[in-house]
């Protein structure tokens, strides 16, 4: 079983469903599961776009907003559409990228995405991600404090660097070895190959 890797922006939508079921996926399927904090907004620059596609693209932008809610309520989520799209992720994103092993990862990356699409609060506040931390039984000082030091500003440069080397253009997406799946309906498909590919 070879790990998965869950690449994620918190201004994604559709990163939203997929790192609130992934981590019950994994494990129902046996697999390890990283979290890998990155920014879109470089990689959109670099590609020329200034904005989301999905604000660039209106017929796109309505499309998606529509479709997420119909993920959510299959899923049975709740959502609230931002009043604010995208928003701002970067102190969250330190914060995730920095303290990528800690126990309450995962519950602070939930309880991001749940405060930007479920209720409409913003993430770029400090003191929104410190309610967060505190949430998923963090230290907020603490962990805001490393996660602004320079060296783990530069790890999330690092990461996003190494999301483009890996060929990602968008969220969410799993990378099974040198294997790219991009989008929330390939979680299962990440899954079912990392199954079948040999451990590292």
């Amino acid at each position: 079983m070879s790990r998965v890797e869950l690449w994620f922006e918190f201004a994604s939508t559709y990163s939203y469903p997929a790192v609130m079921r992934a981590e019950e996926a994994a494990r129902a399927a046996g697999a390890s599961l990283a979290w890998r904090a990155f920014l879109l907004g470089p990689i959109f620059r670099a590609q020329g776009w200034n904005d989301s596609p999905f604000n660039l693209y209106p017929v796109k932008g309505r499309y998606m907003w529509r479709d997420l809610e119909r993920i959510c309520e299959e899923l049975k989520l709740p959502f609230r559409r931002p009043s604010v799209f995208p928003r701002n992720g970067l102190v969250a994103a330190r914060v995730a990228c920095w303290h990528a092993d800690a126990p309450w990862l995962p519950g602070f990356v939930r309880g991001v995405y749940r405060a930007n699409f479920a209720e409409d609060r913003d993430i770029a506040s400090r003191d929104v991600v410190g309610d967060v931390l505190a949430e998923a039984g963090a230290d907020p000082r603490a962990a805001l404090a490393a996660a602004e030091a320079p060296r783990a500003k530069e790890r999330l440069r690092a990461q996003t660097e190494r999301a483009t080397a890996l060929g990602i253009f968008g969220a969410p997406s799993f990378v099974v070895g040198e294997e790219l799946f991009w989008g929330n309906d390939r979680l299962e498909q990440a899954l079912a190959f990392a199954r079948r590919a040999p451990a590292p």
